[in-house]
């Protein structure tokens, strides 16, 4: 069996995965700070690609992600006053440390959640005394 794409479809391939790639790439704020810094973040065509990713936010897309992070920073960069402070190194340093500090204290939530639901669950699961069984 032969598959045929057509260039139109092909097309539509290499279009999806770059724009996932690209997406995704915004969940780095050093990544951000590089755009700003050669003014990639000024400049009205790019700002206008960065409002028309915003369709990554539907589900049928963001499925796709493996940083749904990037979502919350594509949001941002729709606001100037962001866009201008990503020049500054110390503004990506600092998303940076916050992004660790939420992924740290989220695993650890996380844990504590998963082992309090397995305790809960544990009396739940203790087996009933048996009709024919004996009290001593």
């Amino acid at each position: 069996m032969s598959y045929c794409v057509s260039g139109a479809d092909e097309q539509a391939r290499n279009r999806f995965q770059s724009e996932l790639e690209f997406v995704q790439c915004l969940a780095n704020p050093y990544y951000l700070n590089f755009l700003a810094q050669r003014g990639y973040l000024r400049e009205r065509p790019f700002i206008n690609y960065l409002k028309y990713l915003l369709y990554w936010k539907e589900p049928e897309y963001s499925k796709f992600l493996k940083y749904p992070h990037c979502l919350h920073m594509l949001e941002l960069l729709q606001y100037e006053h962001f866009r201008k402070e990503l020049v500054n190194a110390q503004c990506a340093k600092f998303i940076d440390e916050q992004q660790l500090l939420h992924w740290q204290h989220y695993s650890r939530k996380r844990t504590r959640l998963q082992q309090a639901l397995a305790e809960q669950q544990q009396p739940q699961q203790q087996p009933q005394p048996h009709g024919n069984a004996t009290a001593k």
